[in-house]
């Protein structure tokens, strides 16, 4: 994985939900394969390019955040979700 201005290897980047007092990562659900999962992106740039392309709630805020692979992964595994690295036009680049 390339690095990325946030620090380095290991850093990838998410949509973020904020939904009041509570905040959650943007998740999907591929119909196809029936399994639930978390876009992450190796670069901010790519994460807002592909934003817009994305399906949303109406009257949510949200933003492009940075975080470890290894804590998003924690999270989306205590979640049932699994993380997609994904490009800038929402190509699975992998899992």
């Amino acid at each position: 994985m390339e690095q990325n201005e946030k620090g380095g290897e290991g850093w990838v980047y998410v949509i973020v939900c904020d939904q009041g007092n509570e905040a959650h990562f943007l998740g999907l659900h591929n119909d196809e394969k029936d399994v639930d999962f978390i876009p992450a992106f190796q670069s901010k740039e790519d994460a807002n390019d592909c934003f817009l392309t994305l399906p949303r709630e109406k009257g949510k805020k949200y933003e492009v955040q940075a975080i470890h692979i290894e804590e998003l992964t924690q999270d989306a595994d205590a979640n049932g979700f699994t993380v997609t690295l994904v490009d800038s036009e929402g190509a699975i680049i992998n899992k």
